[in-house]
Parts: C-alpha cells; sequence; structure tokens
C-alpha cells in the first residue's frame, strides 16, 4: 500500500518521528478536549441548546483569536518553535485542568468560556508552529508526502482523542470534567516530547539578533502586512487563491457541522442522552475515515491533477454528493456524507498546505500560517451564524443544503479557471 511505503520512508527522518509525537500527542488531547466542551454545551441535560447557542459558543470560543493571531505569526518567526511546543503545551494542560474544575464548581457560563477560550488560543500557536516546522524535518522531495500524512495523521489523532472522550463519557463516567483531565494528561505528555527535539531544530532562522517582546509586539502590524504582501506576489499567486478556497470550503464544513449537531441532539434521538452522543460519535468516526482516506488518496490526485487542480476536484465532488447525501436528512446518508466531507475537506487542506509551505520563505511561514488559522476560525464561526439563522429547532433544511452546495461549486469553479490560466 502506498501510503504504508510512504509513512515507513518518512519515519526514518528521526526528527520527523519525534515532531510526529509531538503533533499526536496534542492533537489527540484536542480530541478529547473539544468532545467534553460539545458534550458540556450541547448535550447537557439541563440546557436547551439551539443553533444560535451553538453560534455563540463558537463565537466566544474561536473570534478573540482574530486578536491574537496576528500577533501569534510574528512571534512564531521569532520564538524558537521548539519552545512554544513545550510551554504552549504545558500551559495548556494547566488551563485544561482549570476548566475541569469550573466544569464541576457550576460557575457562569462566561467564566467557563474564557478558560477554555485561553485552551483554544494557545492552541493557535502551537498548530501554527507544527506546520510552520514541517519543512525543517524533511526534505524537499519529501514535502507533500509529509503533508499528507503528519497532518492528516494529526487529524486522526484528534479523532481517536474524540472516541476516547465519547468512551469515557458514556461508559466510563458521566463527568465532562473527567473527560478534559484526560486531555489535559495528552497535553502533558506532548510538552514532554517535545523535549526530544533540539531548541533550535525547528527554527525559525536567525539572521539578526533577536528582538524582545516588546518591540516584536509593536512591530506585528508591520510584520503581517509584509507577510501579506508576500503571499499575495506573483509567484505565490496560487497558493493565495488556495487559501481562499479553503476558506471557503471551511465554511462550508462548519455550517454543516452545527447542522449534524442539531440534527444529533433532536431529530434523531429523544433526548440529550446517550443516544445523541453515540450518533455524533459515529458522525466524527465517519468524518475521521475520510481525513485518512484523503492521506492516501491526494498525493496521487496531486500529482495527477496539481495541488491547485486537486482542490478543485474536491470541492466538485462536495458539491455534488453533499446535497445527494444530506437533503434525504437520514443517519446513514448523512454518515456517508461526512465521511465524503471529511476526505474533500482534508485533500484539500493538504493541497493547500503544500502550495503555501513550497511557496513562502521560511521567515514568513509562521505569520502566514496564523493567517490561515484566523480565516479558517473566522470562517467556522460565520457558518455557524449562518446556520443559526437557517437552521429550523430540528436541525433540517433544504435550504442550507444547498447554499452548502453551490458554494462548494463555486469554488471548484474558481480553482479550475485558474489552473487552465
Amino acid at each position: 500500500m502506498a501510503v504504508v511505503r510512504d509513512l515507513r520512508v518518512l519515519l526514518r527522518f528521526r526528527n520527523f518521528r519525534r515532531l510526529l509525537a509531538v503533533r499526536l500527542l496534542s492533537q489527540g488531547a484536542d480530541g478529547v478536549y473539544q468532545v467534553a466542551l460539545a458534550t458540556y454545551v450541547v448535550f447537557s441535560p439541563e440546557k436547551q441548546t439551539s443553533a444560535a447557542s451553538i453560534a455563540s459558543a463558537m463565537a466566544v470560543l474561536l473570534l478573540p483569536y482574530s486578536l491574537v493571531g496576528p500577533f501569534a505569526g510574528v512571534l512564531l518567526d521569532r520564538w524558537r518553535r521548539r519552545q512554544v511546543f513545550l510551554y504552549g503545551n504545558l500551559l495548556r494542560a494547566l488551563l485544561a485542568a482549570l476548566t475541569a474544575v469550573l466544569m464541576l464548581s457550576h460557575v457562569p457560563d462566561w467564566l467557563f468560556y474564557a478558560s477554555a477560550l485561553c485552551v483554544t488560543a494557545v492552541n493557535r500557536f502551537v498548530l501554527a508552529g507544527l506546520s510552520a516546522a514541517l519543512p525543517r524535518v524533511v526534505d524537499s522531495e519529501r514535502l507533500v508526502v509529509a503533508n499528507s500524512l503528519s497532518p492528516t495523521a494529526g487529524t486522526l489523532a484528534a479523532t481517536v482523542g474524540g472516541g476516547l472522550a465519547f468512551v469515557v463519557r458514556i461508559v466510563g463516567s458521566d463527568s465532562d470534567a473527567v473527560v478534559v483531565l484526560v486531555g489535559a494528561a495528552l497535553y502533558m505528555g506532548s510538552a514532554l516530547a517535545s523535549l526530544r527535539l533540539a531548541p533550535d531544530l525547528l527554527g525559525p532562522d536567525r539572521k539578526s539578533a533577536r528582538p524582545g517582546l516588546r518591540k516584536a509586539l509593536l512591530g506585528s502590524a508591520r510584520g503581517l502586512a509584509a507577510g501579506v504582501r508576500h503571499l499575495a506576489s506573483p509567484a505565490r499567486r496560487e497558493a493565495a487563491w488556495a487559501l481562499t478556497a479553503m476558506t471557503l470550503m471551511r465554511f462550508c464544513y462548519g455550517a454543516l457541522t452545527v447542522m449534524v449537531l442539531m440534527l444529533c441532539r433532536y431529530a434523531w434521538s429523544s433526548g440529550p442522552d446517550d443516544d445523541g452522543l453515540a450518533l455524533l460519535g459515529l458522525a466524527v468516526a465517519a468524518s475521521g475515515a475520510g481525513f485518512f482516506a484523503a492521506a492516501v488518496l491526494t498525493p496521487a490526485g496531486a500529482r495527477r491533477f496539481g495541488p491547485g487542480g486537486w482542490i478543485a476536484v474536491c470541492a466538485g465532488s462536495a458539491a455534488i454528493l453533499e446535497p445527494a447525501l444530506g437533503l434525504p436528512f437520514k443517519e446513514v446518508t448523512t454518515l456517508i456524507a461526512a465521511f465524503v466531507l471529511g476526505l474533500t475537506t482534508q485533500g484539500a487542506k493538504i493541497a493547500t498546505d503544500t502550495l503555501v509551505q513550497s511557496s513562502v520563505d521560511d521567515g514568513f511561514r509562521g505569520r502566514i500560517f496564523a493567517v490561515y488559522d484566523v480565516l479558517f476560525n473566522v470562517a467556522f464561526v460565520g457558518a455557524a451564524a449562518v446556520a443559526a439563522l437557517m437552521l429550523p429547532a430540528d436541525g433540517r433544511s433544504v435550504a442550507l443544503v444547498i447554499t452548502v452546495a453551490v458554494t462548494y461549486g463555486a469554488v471548484a469553479a474558481a480553482m479550475a479557471r485558474f489552473e487552465l490560466h
């Protein structure tokens, strides 16, 4: 199997193995933590969840990162990335433990969201740093394959972490706080795993003396503008188009995520009990299987069509299959749709990551990937807001499914036209 052969080749790189271990533990913890938050916000028996309340929660957790993101990119191009992984994961372990205490204390919602927001904010530094560091541990010939396997392995780890959270929540304990503590332990493991990497191995390159923190923060606006100009240059136009396409596909994925949450909560179960959680767990597992399929198919697809052409193929496939599978609003067809959207979304992301990494100079990668993450969050929150306006109480909305299909089609047409020219 080609993917097994490619993984075997990559694992010969010692530092790739070590960076991958950091990613797997970190994103596995993310999966545990995110499912714990979802079950606490959406499936708690005492809460009458609506699409609007889900959108509000996403806004509280994700939108404020738009203020952090520009600073994150500039700092990632100045701080040693290994140290970001070490101290970032230690901080997240502490903050996750605090979240568990707040869950048990029945504090006001705003205090709980503030704690969760801090974990999310630190997470942006870690994920952007992992993407920016990848070219430092593999050679250029294997970068496309590494982009297929490493982020996808991280996404699968998050899926496994989510599955672990469901098991702990349903079988072992009804307490979301216990699940959060499992996530905290995994964050601690990721921090310890980062110690196996040399402090200066992952960059960034040091061509001049490192500026102080205050100077770096004050210069963040200029640095971000320089990064955007770097991306907007003619040599990197395809990467800019890919980022735009990926943002719109993230919007579609976010809207459908809210729809599935509402379907699991109300349409397919009798209440906020284990039936709805089990269905949501199956949807997460189906999407994770799609992520794995993307890792297998994307290297060949990107070679056949080019990275930009592969994005067009993924978006076009989603435009056709999403309404065909989603409009019946049945459990089985929706689970198949979750697999398809996992495959197409992750396939497009792998291609986008490759275009950005191969086009952007190392000194700019941190801030570009931070902008990438900001776009992801804003698109997801915007999608949740649109879904809140369109979704009825049980989550069945023909209009939302058609809107998403049209958006996918527009992305496919735009990318195909760009590739032809």
